[in-house]
């Protein structure tokens, strides 16, 4: 059984490609929208991991919804969000095999950008149409709301003040 770059690409490469089929739905884009309450939990049943609903609004996106998706043996869940421009982002989530590659990583596929990354037993790919720094700023809110306990962060450690 392939791991780490093996596993990352095919799962990275079904965020992408799910991102693109829904974000260009206008009217169907999430089979569960944001006001309803139970998207969180019925995610998490389907997927057997924390789903948790990210607050990207300092970023200046809002969640449109969710959706579950097949993984291939498994499922995963996507989220969707979109900002006042109708520029919109996705966030899928997994659980990673054993042995997957945790690194931080991004990836450039044409006009889409993704950051990838696993960590407390769950993988994300965050996906989307934007540039890169917007998406690092999104991927980093999304690291540091993760429900799970205090991970070290993907951001490279601020220099040292001279003395």
């Amino acid at each position: 059984q392939q791991m780490a770059a093996g596993t990352a690409q095919g799962w990275v490469q079904r965020a992408a490609f799910a991102h693109s089929v829904y974000t260009n739905e206008p009217r169907h884009a999430v089979e569960v929208g944001a006001q309803e309450e139970h998207l969180s939990r019925w995610l998490t049943r389907r997927i057997a991991i924390p789903v948790k609903l990210f607050d990207l609004r300092a970023q200046g996106f809002d969640l449109v919804g969710g959706r579950l998706l097949p993984d291939g043996p498994g499922k995963s869940a996507q989220l969707m969000y979109q900002d006042a421009d109708k520029r919109r982002v996705t966030v899928y989530l997994r659980k990673p095999e054993q042995g997957a590659d945790t690194a931080f990583r991004f990836e450039q596929q044409g006009k889409l950008g993704m950051f990838y990354w696993v960590e407390e037993g769950a993988g994300y790919a965050l996906v989307g149409e934007l540039p890169r720094d917007t998406l690092l700023a999104l991927a980093k809110s999304i690291y540091d709301q993760h429900p799970g306990t205090a991970p070290q962060a993907p951001a490279p450690a601020p220099a040292s003040a001279p003395r």
